[in-house]
């Protein structure tokens, strides 16, 4: 068995047929898939929680879109080896959807890779985590329009909480500093990025795919290659050129593994199990591990504040994740990877 097998695509018709785990290959039951959706909800953010110590690690060293070429050639190589006889068996479908694969690719690995590194040279933490919080409640609105995604009151009154939970970290338990919020061009280049994600989150889970995630996620990671290329050299010659280190590929290798290939493959799969709004809100994570990190790391004290935004986040997130009463058709995955 060559990592991800094949077949590794769900028959919409039998809800009871097992299919594989994207991480191990494991067939497993419908509830087990939940399951393990539900768990993922917990890890990914602490595997994107690595891009962000980066983007500041790395700005002196590493150009934005350097380190997002890198990033994705380095995590497309790894995935590829794993998936390539999936994406040969499927040559009809790659000629019909390699369009959205450019889409996705723009969308996902330029403007939320390089833009996110731009941004974060000339603006704080605090106003990143600000506008990456109003995400997930695009998500859950435009899931609700958009792919008729059913959200009760309890599925919407969680995100409000969490919500307001990422909102108390932000401002350290102050709400009067939300008037004197102040604004950079670097603000710019993560708003772009947060739209990107919102935008990609949705057509993820609007275009269906007979790939599986593995090999659909390398797929989107050659079309966002294939921009990013052209791009990347530009910035080079004109711009900025990235000094060739083991540091710089170390910077590289470390966004490939973590918030490249393991929590993009982390989201794919608990898209597919939850849908698109429940799953948006794993962003709101993002301040407790942030906080968690600098404690166990830098020493860094947790405070009220923290342990506020805690009491607000995790149980809107048990909210939002919850089954929505009367589900219906438009809640059941759409076979986005």
């Amino acid at each position: 068995m060559h990592g991800f097998p094949a077949g590794f695509h769900y028959n919409r018709g039998n809800g009871a047929q097992r299919a594989p785990f994207p991480f191990s290959g494991m067939p497993l039951t419908p509830a087990q898939r939940k399951q393990w959706a539900f768990a993922l909800i917990f890890i990914a953010p602490a595997l994107w929680s690595v891009n962000y110590l980066v983007a500041r690690s790395a700005a002196d060293s590493v150009a934005p879109h350097a380190l997002a070429f890198g990033r994705w050639l380095i995590a497309f190589l790894l995935l590829g080896a794993m998936s390539w006889r999936e994406i040969a068996a499927h040559p009809l479908a790659l000629r019909r959807e390699w369009k959205q694969y450019l889409v996705l690719g723009a969308l996902g690995m330029w403007i939320c890779g390089a833009f996110v590194y731009a941004g974060a040279r000339t603006t704080v933490a605090s106003n990143i985590a600000l506008i990456y919080s109003t995400s997930p409640v695009m998500i859950a609105l435009l899931s609700r329009f958009a792919l008729k995604e059913h959200m009760g009151a309890p599925q919407l009154t969680g995100v409000v909480l969490a919500f307001a939970g990422v909102l108390h970290i932000v401002f350290k338990g102050r709400w009067s500093g939300l008037a004197g919020v102040e604004f950079s061009v670097g603000d710019a280049w993560i708003l772009a990025a947060m739209l990107s994600w919102t935008a990609y989150s949705l057509l993820l889970k609007a275009w269906p795919s007979p790939f599986g995630p593995a090999a659909r996620l390398t797929l989107v990671m050659g079309g966002g290659l294939l921009v990013l290329a052209p791009l990347t050299a530009a910035e080079a010659l004109l711009y900025m050129p990235t000094q060739v280190s083991w540091t710089s590929f170390g910077y590289m290798a470390a966004v490939a593994l973590f918030p490249g290939l393991g929590a993009y493959l982390a989201y794919s799969y608990m898209q597919r199990e939850l849908g698109a709004a429940r799953v948006g809100v794993v962003l709101y994570l993002g301040p407790i591990y942030a906080a968690a990190t600098a404690w166990l790391v830098l020493g860094e004290p947790v405070r009220n504040f923290h342990w506020v935004g805690a009491a607000l986040i995790l149980p809107g997130i048990y909210l939002s994740t919850r089954p929505a009463a009367g589900k219906g058709r438009g809640d059941r995955p759409a076979g986005a990877a």
